[in-house]
């Protein structure tokens, strides 16, 4: 490893952290085809004294550890990474918030929020406001596993934090997400409506495929509880086709889940589609088994809620058996189970 392969390893990773965030399926083979050479390059950055460099590849390779199930990885190298005195204050500040970020993922809600306090507390020493955001917006993504109405206040700091800044900016940005699922969580299903409608046209209007996938699923939430159930189907179905072009197990499983509840709210009214719905949800939950993560509390809220109808309308035997043969499924079978117009074996 040297300096120019180092340097040039960077700006690649960079660039395909942009190419995800447009759902080009370009991105993970573009890292995939060099990552060992990138894990190299990281302790390179560090053994060369340059510590900001390390910290900006660590946080171009976040989404790609999480949608790889390389978790491990991450949480190893951020270990390492924040016991290096020679960084700067703000590459720490990032590297303590992309750490939270990582350990979210994968259910460790205290590591994450004493990571996301510790960023928050550096982001407001340095009088940076989008890092303010994004630090609040993690702590924000903890309460809601206890306290809406606290994660609500918490991101609506974020954003009087950020009220100078472009609704683009990624602090902004990632408030404005994590608020929308705070207020449905917090039964304010109006306001949650409000808010990912305004970004999910503003990710359609950006062309940020990635913004237009999150927010179609979490709009698609908030219209079945609101009992519009064909628009909820129809954002779950964009959102699925959207996420499908990317290797990520963890957000299609998540898209999964809200499928089966929208499948099977739909079949309340129909009495059809239960067989599917059960499919569907035992899909979601191999899917995010064999990915290694957690329920976010809104997607476990959705899958406890579709459990239960399930229940009530299948015999135990029919129901385990639908949901056993979606848990074996393929990613690629059961996006093309999920996406498809009938029910049928893959």
């Amino acid at each position: 490893m040297d300096a120019t392969t180092a340097s040039d390893l960077l700006l690649l990773a960079e660039d395909a952290r942009e190419l995800r965030r447009r759902q080009d399926p370009a991105a993970e083979r573009l890292v995939e085809e060099r990552y060992p050479e990138m894990v190299r390059a990281l302790d390179w950055f560090i053994e060369a004294g340059h510590s900001d460099e390390a910290g900006r590849l660590a946080t171009a390779l976040v989404t790609f550890w999480i949608a790889t199930k390389r978790l491990a990885d991450a949480e190893a190298w951020f270990d390492q990474a924040l016991r290096d005195s020679g960084s700067s204050e703000l590459t720490r500040a990032r590297a303590l918030y992309d750490h939270g970020y990582v350990v979210f993922w994968a259910g460790r809600y205290d590591l994450a929020e004493q990571r996301f306090r510790d960023a928050l507390a550096l982001a407001r020493q340095l009088g940076q406001p989008s890092l303010q955001a994004l630090a609040l917006a993690g702590l924000g993504r903890v309460a809601i596993n206890s306290d809406a109405n606290d994660a609500v206040r918490l991101l609506q700091e974020a954003l009087s934090v950020t009220s100078r800044l472009d609704d683009a900016d990624e602090g902004r940005s990632s408030a404005m997400h994590v608020l929308g699922v705070a207020l449905q969580l917090a039964g304010d299903l109006a306001a949650a409506r409000e808010v990912m409608s305004a970004r999910l046209e503003m990710g359609r209007s950006r062309g940020d495929d990635f913004v237009v996938w999150v927010e179609s699923s979490n709009l698609s939430m908030v219209e079945r509880q609101l009992g519009n159930l064909d628009r909820a189907e129809q954002l779950s179905r964009q959102a699925l086709a959207l996420c499908a072009r990317r290797s990520d197990e963890m957000a299609i499983a998540w898209l999964l889940n809200g499928l089966a509840a929208v499948t099977a709210a739909k079949a309340r009214v129909t009495a059809d589609g239960w067989v599917r719905a059960a499919t569907l949800n035992g899909l979601a939950a191999g899917l995010l088994e064999r990915a290694g993560g957690e329920w976010p509390a809104d997607e476990r809220a959705q899958y406890e809620e579709t459990l239960a109808a399930l229940r009530s309308a299948l015999p135990a035997e029919a129901m385990d058996r639908a949901r056993k043969r979606g848990a074996t499924m393929t990613v690629e079978e059961g996006v093309s189970y999920a996406l498809s117009a009938v029910d049928r074996r893959p």
